[in-house]
């Protein structure tokens, strides 16, 4: 996959992590994944068309997504995955989003995206057969992995 599709989802994830939760995300290693592959207990998914097509999955364990949920609430706390943390953890993936559009626009590369469907449960398994997918991990608050998975091509 090529890096200048990568480095405007880590750009747009760090900026939208700051200005709306506070919270600083430094990026870890970023690494292929075999596919099928087992999932984090929330996985938010947006789907990708245009230049490049495919998806990007938002994956975190559930006390990563509770503690963005309450920091995006103003450190209100949350204690369980109900409809207003559901659906601030689907918007914060729908900003980020929406910043790595324009940033790839801006670089000539048009893209659209779907309204995100967010998953959560144990044990779930992710099969993206004819696609890469590339993990994009950042590390929040010195311990929390909120990783982008993102299995894309070119047309």
């Amino acid at each position: 996959m090529n890096i200048e599709y990568i480095n405007p989802f880590i750009e747009a994830s760090q900026t939208v992590l700051k200005q709306i939760a506070g919270l600083d995300a430094k990026l870890g290693k970023v690494y292929l994944k075999e596919s099928p592959y087992k999932s984090n207990s929330i996985i938010v998914i947006v789907g990708l068309t245009g230049k490049i097509r495919g998806q990007a999955m938002f994956t975190m364990d559930m006390n990563v997504g509770l503690f963005i949920a309450s920091s995006m609430m103003g450190g209100m706390p949350v204690s369980e995955l109900d409809e207003i943390s559901k659906s601030a953890l689907s918007e914060l993936t729908n900003m980020i989003l929406g910043n790595t559009a324009t940033i790839l626009y801006n670089k000539g590369m048009a893209i659209d995206i779907t309204p995100p469907t967010c998953l959560f449960g144990d044990n779930l398994h992710i099969s993206n057969n004819k696609l890469k997918t590339v993990c994009i991990p950042l590390i929040i608050d010195n311990d929390k992995a909120f990783e982008i998975d993102l299995a894309v091509e070119e047309l």
